[in-house]
């Protein structure tokens, strides 16, 4: 078994077991703050069923109908979560509100206190784990799921101080009132989720991960890569894809071409960056690009070298040569 399986395996068992220790604390109390956080681990278990399936699904090898792997379900995976996520929030925001008019006695909160006490810092636990395990799987389900819980855990964070605050001053209707504001913060981590998942759908940039890039090609260019331009990634799962131009002499014959490429793949996926897969055309330089070459031996530069442009995110991204930039 994976390392992601058994980490989402532990999320959706753990989830399961807190959902009916909460609902336990909302029979015993009748509180509507307590049944915000039973309400919300709800949510918490059908997402993990459906982030179990999508990690089982992305690690599953590519094949004819899908070229790229099966990676980019993840961000569907997470764009349900939120969307539950959301959809619990506005619930407990509409019933919260018709109990802050109606009120209800509450009751047993000391020992509610403690059941949902317990299951924050059990959240607390579990989520900062699949966080961590996440980042070094490079999964945003798990790290969708891990902030789920953290985010679980904040709730229940707010909702025990107004437990202890509503036995303190005996006023029932702080009940109500702190279900509402939890339900706008459940309503807004929902959204951020969402949000994310879009982004990913959508091959929105990672320009973290560019960064990266860029950092590993201008600490260790080679003479013959003239400039580095229309670099893009793209995330399926936990697989990267790196596309850019590399500027290249043009008198290089194919073998030259590909031994120059080469060395850019190794570089990338051997200096701690994350791994990717890369596709690097090759572009022929040309009289322009001679004054930041710092090919010394070139037996036809037009121009002598004066500066080297230091390659930056904002230049590698557009699809320019160096010399075409300057231009503008």
């Amino acid at each position: 078994m994976t390392i992601k399986k058994q980490a989402i395996i532990i999320s959706l068992v753990v989830s399961i077991f807190l959902m009916l220790a909460k609902f336990v604390a909302y029979f015993i109390t009748g509180s509507n703050a307590i049944l915000t956080d039973a309400a919300e681990s709800i949510v918490n278990v059908i997402a993990g069923s459906f982030a179990f399936y999508s990690i089982y699904l992305s690690t599953q090898p590519r094949d004819e109908n899908h070229p790229y792997g099966h990676g980019k379900v993840e961000f569907f995976s997470v764009f349900v979560e939120g969307i539950l996520i959301l959809l619990a929030g506005i619930i407990i925001i509409f019933k919260s509100s018709y109990n802050l008019i109606y009120p209800h006695a509450v009751g047993q909160l000391l020992q509610g206190t403690i059941i949902i006490g317990i299951t924050g810092l059990v959240n607390m636990i579990v989520g900062l784990y699949l966080v961590k395990v996440g980042k070094e799987q490079h999964s945003i389900t798990l790290q969708a799921d891990g902030k789920h819980l953290l985010t679980d855990t904040y709730t229940s964070v707010a909702i025990v101080l107004g437990l202890v605050l509503i036995q303190i001053t005996n006023i029932i209707w702080l009940d109500s009132l702190l279900s509402i504001m939890v339900g706008f913060y459940i309503v807004y981590s929902g959204y951020k989720l969402t949000r994310s998942s879009v982004g990913g759908l959508m091959d929105e940039s990672d320009f973290t991960l560019v960064e990266e890039v860029v950092d590993v090609l201008q600490n260790n260019r080679h003479n013959p890569w003239i400039d580095v331009h229309n670099l893009r990634t793209q995330q399926y799962g936990p697989d990267f894809h790196i596309d850019c131009h590399v500027t290249l002499p043009y008198y290089f014959d194919l073998n030259q071409v590909h031994r120059e490429i080469s060395q850019i793949d190794e570089l990338i996926n051997k200096n701690g960056i994350r791994k990717a897969e890369l596709f690097i055309h090759a572009d022929p330089c040309l009289p322009a690009c001679c004054h930041y070459c710092h090919m010394s031996e070139c037996p036809v530069r037009a121009e002598a070298f004066k500066k080297e442009i230091i390659w930056t995110p904002e230049i590698v991204i557009k699809n320019k040569k160096h010399y075409e930039n300057e231009l503008l």
